[in-house]
């Protein structure tokens, strides 16, 4: 057979296919949502087969219902996302054997959805957007000749991780289970833990594309009408075409956008979650993710752990004194060295300033070089070590900043104390029990190093009141970050820098201004 020319397709042309595509597509989208359920269930299947593209896991079963007279019927689900065994055994079973036995005078529809389905959930709907949302979702669309709505029958069966140990947040007294990629886990999860009718949970669905569940948690009578009206207009408010994560939800609702620390706390313990709601906050709960989401959050919440409460308030008040330590060491240590070395050589003792000069004989580097260099060469260390597979990560972290260290030493490239203070600055900010806490520290830790380089001091002073003013400004869903130091508030500073006694914590925070301000089940005194 002769070789054919085939003409190129051109840049333009493709371009109008595109469009013209995208086009259809969203005609489909309005058809969907406009479009109601056929009395023809060959017209229903051929719909949504021919809408999700002929997809290989669609399954779409017809069949015949022997009952007064004989129906046809279609059962389509898709394949991994629904429970098979059980679509198989109390839905299609059912309907094709057991129908015949049945003496009944009700209707098809009714025995249907009270008889002979033998699932947990049963919903009519005449909408045809309902049903590929169901669909979508894991469960199965059942449609019936002559029938103008479709039954939805609740069979999510996709594959869930099974509840484990948290990763991001090491437990060393209590509960050591974490949430997991389902909502459904998480919620129960909780409720587990908050067995109370007032807990109350409200869901939207948010992307576009992905219509991704989101739940918002809070305790009816107790959460502010104000703050749980403002957390639903802005998620409700999210124009995007999908919803991964909760990240993306905690970006595009968080106050300020140019902040480097989080206005929103996010975790994986049921047990912090179940306190949180107790103090009146909100927790949003994002379904393919083990992370939630906790609002309204303040700055001093996040050197708080679950396990302070479940420890001695002794115990717990030094526990938070060591984080609040370890705060300004990470922050301002190497900052404190390169002002110390560069513009302040007198304020540090004769003997240890010898041993400084001797160790830096050798450096050809201004201070601020070195402290760069070592400081990004141990970020990139902790980062790889980080996306290296779980066994091998860690080890080569360590190893590498020992190898990389003692060589650096041995060439004269760094001085001994530039690598005391890293190593002690890496360590402090390892501290913090919260992870995207702790990365705020880490990333202001380079504007104060250069601050200190150019002013010394009085620079890292400088920075540290632009830090403080900025903290002061900032707010998270009204609620003013630094509370309750600013402005002051004496009944919620006793659960802040140190955690006095339960029987004098009798109110919850007026921070959140909670409807009902008293706590439950106080200690006697």
């Amino acid at each position: 057979m002769a070789n054919r020319f085939i003409r190129p397709i051109k840049l333009k042309d493709k371009r109008k296919k595109e469009e013209l595509q995208r086009r259809s597509e969203q005609k489909i989208e309005r058809r969907v949502k406009d479009r109601a359920v056929s009395k023809q269930v060959k017209e229903n299947t051929d719909f949504i087969t021919h809408l999700l593209g002929d997809g290989a896991d669609v399954i779409v079963r017809s069949f015949t219902i022997q009952y007064q007279p004989d129906r046809k019927a279609a059962l389509v689900y898709l394949d991994g996302m629904a429970d098979v065994p059980l679509v198989d055994k109390f839905v299609l079973s059912t309907l094709m054997t057991k129908a015949a036995e049945v003496k009944s005078d009700e209707d098809l529809e009714t025995l249907i959805a009270e008889s002979l389905v033998q699932t947990g959930e049963t919903q009519s709907s005449p909408k045809m957007k309902d049903m590929m949302e169901a669909i979508l979702s894991g469960d199965a669309a059942l449609f019936i000749d002559e029938y103008e709505e479709g039954i939805v029958v609740g069979a999510k069966g996709f594959p869930v991780r099974s509840v484990s140990e948290p990763s991001t947040e090491a437990v060393v007294r209590g509960p050591r289970e974490a949430f997991t990629e389902s909502i459904r886990v998480n919620t129960a999860l909780i409720r587990r833990r908050l067995k109370d009718p007032d807990l109350r949970i409200k869901d939207v669905k948010v992307g576009k594309r992905t219509r991704t569940n989101v739940e918002i948690l809070y305790l009816d009578g107790v959460t502010d009408k104000g703050l749980l009206d403002e957390v639903l207009t802005r998620i409700e408010n999210i124009e995007i075409d999908g919803i991964l994560e909760s990240g993306y939800i905690e970006e595009l609702i968080q106050d300020d956008i140019w902040t480097p620390f989080p206005q929103l706390q996010n975790t994986q313990r049921p047990d912090g979650v179940v306190s949180h709601l107790l103090e009146g906050k909100v927790a949003i709960v994002v379904d393919g993710t083990p992370h939630v989401l906790i609002a309204p959050a303040v700055f001093s919440q996040f050197y708080y752990s679950p396990e302070d409460y479940y420890e001695r308030y002794l115990i717990s008040s030094f526990l938070r004194g060591l984080r609040l330590i370890s705060l300004f060491i990470a922050m301002l240590l190497p900052s404190l060295y390169i002002a110390f070395v560069s513009f302040h050589p007198e304020m540090i003792p004769t003997r240890l300033g010898i041993a400084m000069a001797a160790g830096r004989a050798t450096v050809p580097f201004p201070s601020i070089v070195e402290a760069l260099a070592m400081e990004i060469s141990v970020e990139i260390l902790r980062e790889a070590s980080i996306r290296l597979p779980g066994p091998i990560g860690p080890t080569i972290g360590i190893v590498g900043a020992l190898v990389i260290g003692d060589a650096a030493v041995s060439a004269g490239v760094v001085s001994p104390i530039m690598v005391i203070v890293v190593g002690l600055t890496t360590i402090s900010s390892y501290a913090n029990p919260s992870y995207n806490a702790a990365i705020s520290v880490r990333l202001l830790r380079f504007p104060f190093m250069l601050a200190a380089a150019v002013l010394g001091l009085y620079g890292i002073i400088l920075a540290l009141m632009v830090t403080l003013l900025h903290l002061v400004k900032l707010r998270s869903f009204g609620v003013p970050y630094m509370a309750p130091f600013a402005p002051f508030r004496w009944e919620d500073v006793k659960d802040s820098l140190v955690r006095v006694p339960w029987p004098w914590m009798k109110k919850r925070p007026t921070m959140y201004k909670p409807q009902d301000q008293n706590r439950e089940g106080e200690h006697p005194k």
